[in-house]
């Protein structure tokens, strides 16, 4: 997850009034005409893509480890679970996303993601894609390679639903609270980054036989946070962006009706309050109702129907690209105590890791989402 607006710098500040009537939120610098994207128009599927062991270690934990085909079978009993979905398998996703390290985009790493979860959600019924694309390194002006993963569930559907999680990590931890001596080296994102991924591999067990009026996507963005702190100002959000713009741009047959990003939703201490925006906006304030009313019927009590009450400014997020940009409306599901706002000290440092999290946590997210997709 990128920045909260009361943390972000200077280049990153946006005016209270442009957020609250819903304009469109970009980048201070940035150009709001087309960005110097070098489109991939034919948004290549990756269904029969074949991938080396990863996991080499010999380690003898039940976490899922990935080799020849694809996702292998997992180790232990799997009847753990909060409502219809399993929070022990879902824990494991989570570890063994990130025992591939941190998933910078362009990576080695990011690569073999990728291929995990095309064959995941490809064997579970899924329609996987890749969007591929291009942008300005922020150190050097280079192209910088990228791509969307997009995965349709009944893509016979006209009305669909968007659920939006970001597949990357950022290149180094930069918690700007936490002194430069005490956030380590290696972010992995455990939290930020692998949480939502794990919740979407979870639900995926759970997509072929949904029962609901629209079909759903997954929408996993990549370089939602490729920025260097050592460098000048710098975008957010290079994914979601070009997902919106295309969507814009090239209108499909379907509409995306409604919309959810899910973005550090592992914490053990889970507790999403609902976001500024997601509230002041028109068209995004009845979704924000329904998936927090969808978690009350369900008894899931971290859901907490009201805004963070020391939290003054809005997220930032992919929600806005993909409301004000792609016309998405588009809620944030985000728990930005981590441990405890506004400090955060395990955010944007080395303590991002699986220990952190909780598979429980990952669950009551994933059910409430799969409740609530299934509404009228």
């Amino acid at each position: 997850m990128s920045c909260v607006f009361a943390w972000c710098r200077s280049w990153f500040r946006v005016s209270y009034l442009q957020v609250a009537l819903g304009a469109c939120v970009f980048i201070s610098g940035c150009q709001t005409t087309d960005p110097p994207w070098e489109h991939n128009p034919k948004n290549e599927t990756v269904h029969e893509i074949s991938f080396s062991q990863i996991d080499s270690s010999g380690s003898t934990d039940s976490t899922p480890h990935y080799s020849g085909s694809g996702l292998i079978s997992l180790t232990g009993n799997n009847t753990a679970s909060f409502g219809p979905l399993d929070k022990d398998r879902a824990f494991r996703f989570l570890q063994s996303i990130c025992r591939l390290g941190p998933r910078i985009t362009g990576s080695e790493a990011m690569q073999k993601q990728q291929r995990i979860l095309a064959d995941h959600f490809s064997s579970l019924g899924g329609n996987v894609r890749l969007q591929k694309f291009r942008f300005p390194h922020p150190q050097n002006g280079d192209p910088q390679e990228a791509a969307n993963m997009i995965v349709e569930w009944h893509p016979d559907k006209p009305e669909r639903i968007l659920i939006c999680v970001h597949y990357d990590t950022r290149p180094q931890g930069d918690n700007s609270r936490v002194p430069k001596s005490q956030r380590g080296d290696v972010f992995l994102g455990a939290n930020d980054g692998a949480s939502g991924v794990a919740v979407l591999m979870e639900l995926a067990y759970k997509m072929r036989d949904l029962q609901s009026s629209y079909g759903v996507d997954f929408l996993l963005v990549d370089a939602e946070e490729f920025v260097f702190s050592d460098f000048p100002p710098q975008r957010y959000f290079w994914g979601s962006e070009y997902f919106a713009r295309d969507y814009q741009k090239h209108p499909p047959s379907y509409r995306y009706k409604k919309g959810a990003v899910l973005d550090m939703v592992g914490d053990r201490h889970l507790q999403i309050y609902q976001d500024r925006n997601s509230v002041w906006w028109k068209d995004t304030r009845p979704i924000t109702k329904e998936i927090w009313q969808t978690a009350e019927q369900l008894g899931v009590k971290e859901f907490i129907g009201r805004t963070h009450p020391k939290m003054r400014t809005p997220i930032r997020d992919d929600h806005l690209m993909l409301r004000n940009v792609g016309k998405i409306p588009t809620c944030e599901i985000i728990d930005f105590d981590y441990p405890k706002f506004p400090v955060n000290r395990y955010w944007h440092t080395d303590e991002d890791t699986p220990a952190r999290c909780s598979g429980d946590s990952l669950v009551k997210v994933g059910w409430v989402i799969l409740e609530w997709v299934k509404k009228p």
